[in-house]
């Protein structure tokens, strides 16, 4: 790839934004790190269907070296580990090389073969997705973008996040958004297909959407953005005290650079392009929270 090998790296090592980098993961936890050794909570679709599981990672930036452990692995596996090996052949040119291996449960064939063909599509797919993020490294910082937005709400807690929750229920309750299809085959685990109307037409996006209830946190990535958006990730967390609740939501997103003239018209420029982007998903997010508040509010009334 057409990228030093220490930015290849660094892209690599930052497992709080490898949801935004490889499109087959959703969200990764860390829960525990001293610097040279980290343990992840990692969610990832596979194969089309959503596994989770923990992963120990030794982080060697001397050598340019990452090597992984799943500890316990996703269902059918028995086990699963890997080694990235990062190696620079100029300065602006690098060569990436994963190496991994597997075993699963009894050896059943058909579980090995599922795997192999599962592993395979993703190892390829994180490599691709490694090699485009790490060639526009130039570029990098102007095309993520984070922010977050708040509301108080004079209400519970639980009727709060029963409205971020109930997304299935949005069509009747947001103004906004059009359609849902909304299933939840494992509890808290939500694959979701939403239809919204904006001032720039109509949208289709996909989702998948982790939910935390005892914490009050709802983790979402958009599996199919809009055109402007490479990636799109968030968290919506509603957290209770004495006098109310905080509500917010958190966003970052990456920018299809390539798409911001055939979306926003010529003219448009990456700046105008980060403006719009955070003006438009600050919007929806801020009619959501408000109608949240709304819902939560008229229901009971503290005091």
């Amino acid at each position: 790839m057409a990228a030093p090998a220490g930015v290849v790296y660094a892209v690599l090592a930052d497992a709080a934004n490898l949801p935004l980098y490889l499109s087959p993961s959703i969200h990764v936890e860390r829960l525990q790190s001293d610097g040279e050794r980290e343990r992840l909570r990692m969610w990832s679709l596979v194969g089309g269907e959503l596994k989770s599981w923990t992963s120990w990672r030794h982080l060697d930036p001397v050598r340019r070296r990452i090597e992984v452990r799943q500890e316990p692995p996703a269902s059918p596996l028995d086990s699963m580990g890997g080694v990235f090996g990062i190696r620079g052949e100029g300065p602006h040119d690098t060569e990436l090389e994963l190496l991994y291996g597997f075993s699963v449960t009894d050896d059943m064939p058909e579980d090995l073969a599922w795997v192999e063909r599962a592993a395979d599509l993703t190892a390829r797919a994180q490599l691709a997705d490694l090699k485009s993020c790490a060639e526009r490294w130039t570029r990098l910082d102007e095309l993520m973008l984070s922010f977050e937005d708040s509301v108080r709400v004079n209400g519970p807690a639980e009727l709060v996040y029963d409205f971020l929750y109930r997304a299935g229920d949005w069509p009747e309750l947001v103004p906004h958004v059009t359609s849902v299809d909304l299933a939840e085959d494992t509890p808290g685990v939500q694959r979701m297909s939403l239809r919204t109307l904006t001032g720039h037409g109509s949208h289709t996006t996909e989702s998948v959407r982790i939910c935390f209830p005892h914490a009050g946190r709802i983790i979402f990535k958009q599996t199919a953005p809009p055109a402007l958006l490479a990636a799109h990730t968030g968290e919506w967390l509603v957290v209770g005290d004495e006098r109310g609740v905080s509500v917010s939501a958190k966003q970052s997103v990456v920018l299809r650079e390539e798409n911001i003239t055939a979306v926003l018209g010529e003219g448009a420029d990456l700046a105008g392009a980060r403006r719009h982007v955070r003006r438009e998903l600050g919007q929806d997010c801020l009619s959501l929270l408000a109608l949240a508040k709304q819902h939560a509010e008229s229901a009971v009334r503290m005091l």
